[in-house]
């Protein structure tokens, strides 16, 4: 069973999703503002969004949504790109240091 999240039909729908690539960082959370609330008011209405710089950041920053830009499919395709060839770059390093104590005798 996947998990989902309902979202009330008067509330408009999130642009961005949870774990999306932007040009802000990687959304890691969201929140909505009703209108008619005390937070719409100071804040105006509609979706918040925590964003995590990059994945190695202790930093958390909230946008609202029209701060937010997505980022454009070359953009996406060159960062998955280069943290695939990362991965790919620590299991070879893992492959050889796995080798280097079994004599070998591994998949390496």
């Amino acid at each position: 069973m996947q998990p989902t999240i309902s979202i009330p039909p008067h509330w408009d729908y999130p642009r961005f999703a949870l774990s999306q690539r932007t040009n802000q960082g990687i959304i890691l959370g969201l929140q909505y503002y009703p209108n008619g609330t005390e937070l719409a008011e100071q804040f105006d209405a509609g979706w918040r969004y925590a964003v995590m710089p990059h994945k190695n950041s202790d930093e958390l920053f909230h946008f609202q949504e029209n701060q937010i830009q997505p980022l454009t499919p070359k953009e996406l395709l060159s960062e998955i790109t280069a943290e695939i060839e990362f991965y790919q770059q620590q299991i070879s390093i893992l492959q050889r240091q796995l080798a280097a104590i079994t004599g070998g005798a591994g998949n390496a």
